[in-house]
């Protein structure tokens, strides 16, 4: 692999495998709220699908190294903010505070990280 295709295809480090497992997290927590915080046989499960794929669309369309609208990092970092903060909300909402702090502090330290990587 020559240096050019190297820089073109970029490499993956542990910060982006860990930030890979927090959006994933983030889906799935939204799908759980989604069932578990509403009543009914219908709501609950309408939401379960309906939550998480809201959050993958925005996500898909804004946010992905391959996204469809082009934001600036203003614009990448508010995306984020919704979706990772939506997630740990979604745990505090379940009763979990402890899983909403944990993942909080991990989802800002990701995004920082992330983010510092993509300004420099």
């Amino acid at each position: 692999m020559n240096h050019e295709t190297e820089t073109a295809v970029g490499r993956i480090g542990t910060a982006d495998v860990i930030r890979f497992v927090l959006e994933l997290f983030a889906f799935v927590s939204l799908g759980i709220w989604g069932f578990l915080a509403w009543p009914g046989p219908w709501l609950n499960i309408v939401l379960c699908i309906g939550t998480p794929l809201f959050a993958i669309l925005l996500w898909a369309l804004f946010r992905s190294p391959r996204a469809v609208v082009k934001l600036d990092a203003f614009g990448k970092a508010l995306i984020e903010i919704v979706i990772m903060g939506s997630a740990a909300l979604s745990w505090l909402a379940l009763g979990q505070p402890v899983v909403a702090a944990v993942f909080g502090v991990a989802a800002t330290i990701s995004g920082v990280i992330s983010g510092r990587k993509e300004l420099s």
